[in-house]
């Protein structure tokens, strides 16, 4: 690639945040009696944008970057400089490339461009005349971690908190030297962990620590004084063999052509084959195209394995999951989940120093481990009975203590945790309570009495609220004498993992109520969606309206393997019957109903459901012993079916129409503000693939919108080529 192409590529970026590339000479300490081995040219890497916006690499950044190490190669060939050494601000040394840059590249010529220019300025930290080092004291993200595998060394922190190639997450390939540098540093499986396991696990990032122990860094230094220990470092490795410890072991790492670690390749390439069909059905092409690429590299050469990368990268750039996947995770996650949509000014927010549990189920037991260990508060349980009670408390004490076996929570910090989570039978205890929630029985009558007795104790400013998955709030809130402090607080399960929390407005709940709630969702590191008092609100209604589809094509004769493997290609975490079996048949044909009750036959109610039901039948599958999956006789003489058969095919086109029709209803309705929010919840509340968007891009680009509402959700181009 030609300069005068980096500089067109530049150009086309004239508001990129550019990170530049400062560079401060340091006088290596000597070593060992030994004098200094000269002089570390150090460059920080820094958008001057302060410590909590991250660095990021666009094409200006990267053109500025290579002339500052051409420089340094030059300086280096003078005798002027021993090594160079690359860090970044802090909390930070890189988070990967601008993706809000890379979805402004529309020519698949101008994405070619951007990953051969990257190549062109990480080549150069192997070609300085030096050694190269990598100090990273912070995130290191993509192209971030990329800069330091292409660097000689590198040292890590020990506070540095998230390394990883999460490029399979976003649709591309670690394109900049990760694919071909990773497994030949770390072995195979450990990079295919890294780069597939990892990122397809809700983009799942190392520690400084955990780098450093699989091989991805060569020495760990102690966060405060880091930078210090680095260069020390770096001067027993310049001084070489004659101090002591110089060169770093690195044991993990192999030789791709020992025909031993040659099957180990092979071997590491199949299972990560394995597990991207398991968790994505294959529907995205990027991750198939990081082990199609590391496959071929075994027996490539650097430069062979960067110009299959680059061709790669310059193709998936120009893909559906691409876009969709940055829409997802910048515009939504990264973005609108930051400024929930209808949310009240943080200023009204009341101050809440003690919470109230009604409950002491799993879900209540959840919900005060979460309280406890994130807001710091006193949280008291209450059930009807003492054993309830204790088995709730005993439940978060027993929580707390795996956190410590897994060094996951101090000592300290966990009797702390277990000190703030009571127990009582009485709801005395929440007469000086801010916050009192229900956890109970999924019937609006108990949840009404639950509400009657708390406002008998509960002070006339305590915010109450409901953990209903389907339930109207409004109508709890009927007969209270004080309807505007009713708030709905829909958690998903596990409490602990899935981060939506939808707060249900209710029409008489007040600015106040709804403001704090807001704030309680931020200290509990939660995204809370706004959402409308409407059955099932947004994630369990989009959900059982695709089971009902998929439910009632089975009831009508479709093979149950049909039916169930119908929508595989939109590549969802499971299918419909194993989420019915997790969900719990019992609790979504109850809310099944509820929803045909509201909506009539859009949700029908399945009879060969609810006979499994009847007898305790909690999964439409069994296990064979050969691991197959059957439906038992037993199981299958409790159904009748029909005689009208669909194809796989005519289920997807089925089910795609009817959550067209769902979601445009919805929004009619005022469900939620916007198509956004039905996407944001789908992605944090349903595990729904980033690659898709959410649910409205893949019915835009599948032509659902169109063929049911007349319309896209989306505007062209929106998580889309057009």
């Amino acid at each position: 690639m030609s300069a005068a192409n980096f500089r067109k590529l530049a150009d086309l970026f004239p508001d990129e945040a550019i990170t530049h590339s400062s560079v401060q000479d340091i006088e290596l300490p000597a070593v060992e009696g030994h004098p200094s081995p000269g002089v570390l040219a150090l460059i920080t890497l820094d958008n001057g944008l302060g410590p909590s916006k991250p660095t990021t690499l666009g094409p200006n950044t990267l053109v500025e970057l290579g002339t500052v190490l051409e420089g340094l190669r030059e300086r280096a060939a003078a005798g002027e400089i021993a090594a160079v050494a690359v860090t970044g601000k802090p909390n930070f040394f890189v988070a990967g490339a601008d993706l809000s840059a890379v979805t402004k590249l529309q020519q698949r010529e101008h994405g070619l461009w951007m990953a051969q220019l990257g190549h062109e300025v990480y080549a150069m930290l192997a070609s300085l005349g030096v050694p190269s080092f990598a100090f990273i004291n912070g995130v290191a993200l993509g192209g971030g971690l990329e800069i330091a595998l292409q660097s000689a060394y590198r040292t890590v922190s020990t506070g540095a908190g998230a390394l990883a190639l999460p490029e399979a997450f976003l649709g591309l390939v670690p394109g900049w030297g990760g694919v071909y540098l990773l497994p030949r540093l770390i072995g195979p499986e450990n990079a295919v962990k890294v780069m597939i396991e990892n990122a397809l696990n809700n983009n799942r990032t190392l520690s400084g620590p955990e780098a450093f122990k699989l091989g991805i860094a060569d020495a760990l230094f102690e966060a405060e004084h880091f930078l210090e220990q680095s260069v020390a470092w770096a001067a027993r490795v310049v001084a070489g063999t004659a101090v002591s410890g110089a060169v770093p072991e690195r044991p993990a790492a192999v030789d791709p052509t020992d025909p031993a670690v040659a099957a180990r390749w092979a071997d590491a390439v199949a299972a990560g084959r394995a597990y991207v069909e398991t968790k994505t059905s294959n529907a995205s092409p990027a991750p198939a195209e990081v082990l199609n690429i590391m496959a071929a590299n075994r027996t490539m050469t650097q430069a062979e394995s960067a110009a299959l990368e680059c061709e790669t990268l310059a193709s998936l750039m120009q893909t559906d999951e691409f876009r969709a996947t940055v829409y997802a995770f910048l515009d939504l996650v990264q973005k609108r989940a930051k400024r929930p949509a209808g949310a009240p000014g943080r200023e009204l927010a009341r101050p809440v120093t003690k919470i109230g549990v009604v409950g002491a189920g799993l879900m209540a037991s959840q919900l005060a481990l979460l309280f406890a260990r994130q807001l710091g508060v006193p949280v008291v349980l209450t059930d009807i009975d003492q054993e309830r009670v204790d088995k709730g408390v005993g439940y978060v004490h027993n929580e707390v203590d795996k956190l410590v076996a897994k060094d996951r929570l101090s000592a300290y910090a966990a009797t702390q945790a277990k000190a703030l989570v009571t127990g009582s039978v009485s709801k005395e205890p929440f007469a000086d309570a801010d916050f009192v929630i229900e956890a109970v029985f999924e019937e609006l009558n108990v949840k009404k009495q639950v509400f009657a007795e708390l406002e008998a104790i509960v002070s006339p400013e305590c915010i109450l609220a409901t953990n209903t998955s389907s339930l109207s709030v409004t109508a709890m809130a009927a007969d209270l004498r004080y309807p505007e402090r009713l708030v709905g607080f829909h958690f998903f399960n596990p409490v602990g993992v899935m981060p939506l929390l939808e707060i249900v407005r209710a029409p008489k709940t007040d600015d106040a109520v709804l403001a704090t709630a807001f704030e309680l969702a931020r200290g509990l590191k939660k995204t809370a969606v706004l959402v409308k008092d409407a059955p099932a609100f947004v994630v369990n209604r989009i959900l059982l309206r695709l089971m009902g589809e998929v439910t009632a094509a089975f009831d009508e004769g479709t093979p149950a393997d049909v039916a169930d493997a119908a929508l595989r290609p939109m590549g969802l975490p499971m299918t419909p019957f194993t989420l019915l079996a997790m969900v719990g048949l019992p609790v979504a044909q109850h809310v099944q109903e509820s929803l045909h009750a509201a909506f009539g036959d859009r949700f029908p109610v399945s009879q060969n459901l609810q006979k499994l039901v009847d007898n305790k039948i909690r999964s439409l599958w069994s296990t064979t012993a050969d691991g197959a999956r059957e439906i038992p006789a037993a199981t299958s003489a409790l159904m009748s079916f029909g005689s009208t058969p669909s194809t796989a095919e005519d289920v997807l086109r089925r089910t795609q129409d009817a959550l067209a029709e769902e979601i445009g209803l919805m929004l009619e309705e005022g469900v939620v503000a916007g198509p956004e929010d039905i996407d944001l919840c789908m992605v944090l509340g349903a595990g729904w693939p980033m690659f898709l968007g959410g649910i409205t891009p893949y019915l835009d680009r599948v032509g659902a919108s169109e063929r049911v509402n007349g319309r896209r959700f989306l505007p062209p181009g929106v998580a889309s080529r057009s």
